[in-house]
């Protein structure tokens, strides 16, 4: 159910958002987001988030200071939730659902977006704007398994955990308990990935 000031058409944040996509407009380097989120369960229909953790990346390595966490307040948990322990801790700044939308959207405009066996995110959040009667993210996406099924060489399904490509990349896995941490840890692997495949 949309809030009442999103009713009747599109809230300010949302047309912005949209009008970033109107022009192709390739001038200047391209910004990547890499980000990761932790969330209530792996239905993406049903389960909702619970945090997100996001950096911006350029050319040179993670850019100082372009980065966004948010965790969403929730009256209830499910007992299935598999990132409960590690998410709900000292969260007294949460924010609702809509909120971390606004605030994500606004972070992210345009980038590319970055993550790990990112479909299931996408599709948390798409399910997240679409509980405001919004569409779809327009971002264009990256998947860190992809790439690394095409530096390996591998034409395969296979499904490579980000801590295998932490060791095969040689990258420490610091802090992956918490959205920020892997999408630390994620943006450390794609960064290398991005070497070694010229991209």
């Amino acid at each position: 159910m949309a809030f009442e000031w999103l009713t009747g058409s599109n809230p300010q944040f949302w047309k912005n958002y949209l009008s970033l996509f109107e022009n192709d407009n390739n001038t200047g380097k391209k910004r990547f987001v890499v980000f990761d989120m932790e969330a209530t369960g792996l239905d993406f229909k049903e389960d909702t988030i619970l945090s997100i953790g996001a950096m911006g990346v350029n050319d040179g390595g993670i850019s100082i200071g372009d980065f966004f966490q948010a965790y969403v307040a929730r009256e209830q948990f499910s007992p299935r939730s598999v990132a409960l322990q590690d998410v709900v801790k000292d969260t007294n700044e949460t924010v609702v659902e809509a909120e971390a939308m606004i605030q994500f959207l606004n972070f992210i405009k345009d980038a590319t977006l970055v993550g790990h066996n990112i479909n299931l995110d996408i599709e948390m959040l798409n399910q997240a704007l679409k509980r405001l009667e919004l569409g779809r993210l327009k971002n264009d996406v990256m998947d860190t398994n992809v790439l690394f099924k095409r530096w390996k060489g591998n034409t395969d399904d296979s499904q490579y955990t980000l801590d295998e490509l932490c060791d095969a990349l040689k990258i420490d896995k610091t802090d992956r308990h918490t959205a920020w941490g892997n999408a630390y840890t994620t943006a450390m692997v794609f960064l290398k990935l991005k070497n070694k495949l010229g991209i």
